[in-house]
């Protein structure tokens, strides 16, 4: 972890760098922060034939890769499956195989209602992905840009790290606690938690007994639309051990 001083001025060098656009909200309003694969974006099918390619091209097992996929970055899973290959070259052979994918990364069909919550609110995305990557697909669904969008080029350490979460309510100029994320992956649920934020867990990707570590947890997108709402209104808090199904 960075020291609060160190990670106070690095956060101060990027701020301007990753506003997309003016943020209309009130300083100390409350904040919304998403991840986007299995969240906003329904990538799971796509990504899991990515890897698949990937482990059978490196005489790996795809089962045992696939496992250490889930909310990390691309890097982060090959240095874990396989230290002894070059990450970045890895990496973009990966991104080679994502490119033939083509429109195989559609955003969910509820996510518009879901961000129209949002309007003039401070929200933003935390992702494993890069920021090109992540527009593209956004805007194709006809999804707004985020306000705040960190990805993995600008963390030292990926989820289930807290940094990446850190620094979008740096962003935002929210203190960590006010902010609620929605998350789809246990190493996303991780950062958040360890991040001291309260999480919703989404049912699209993994099982319930792996996502325990969330406050809440649901099944859909639409089902975040009442903990969201009562969020920003105040209403929706750190329920303990309690967990909405």
């Amino acid at each position: 972890m960075w020291s609060a001083l160190e990670y106070a001025c690095h956060v101060r060098d990027v701020h301007d760098a990753h506003h997309l656009h003016d943020i209309g909200a009130g300083t100390n309003d409350k904040a919304v922060l998403f991840d986007v694969d299995g969240v906003l974006v329904d990538s799971y099918a796509a990504y899991r034939r990515i890897w698949s390619r990937w482990a059978d091209h490196r005489n790996l097992d795809p089962d045992l890769v696939w496992s250490h996929t889930h909310g990390r970055r691309p890097v982060d899973t090959i240095q874990a499956v396989a230290p002894q290959l070059d990450a970045a070259a890895e990496y973009s052979l990966i991104r080679e195989f994502m490119a033939n994918e083509g429109d195989g990364f559609p955003v969910y069909p509820d996510a518009a209602a879901v961000l129209r919550l949002l309007q003039n609110r401070r929200w933003g995305v935390v992702t494993s992905g890069r920021t090109p990557t992540v527009l593209q697909r956004l805007r194709a669904g006809g999804l707004p840009d985020p306000p705040v969008l960190v990805d993995s080029s600008q963390v030292r350490r990926g989820k289930p790290d807290p940094e990446g979460y850190l620094r979008a309510a740096q962003l935002l100029d929210v203190p960590a606690p006010d902010c609620l994320v929605i998350e789809d992956a246990p190493a996303g649920v991780e950062a958040a938690r360890t991040a001291g934020m309260t999480v919703v867990a989404v049912r699209t990707t993994h099982r319930d007994d792996e996502l325990a570590g969330a406050h809440h947890r649901v099944d859909t997108l639409s089902d975040t639309v009442p903990l969201i709402s009562g969020w920003l209104e105040g209403r929706t808090h750190e329920p303990g051990n309690r967990t909405t199904r």
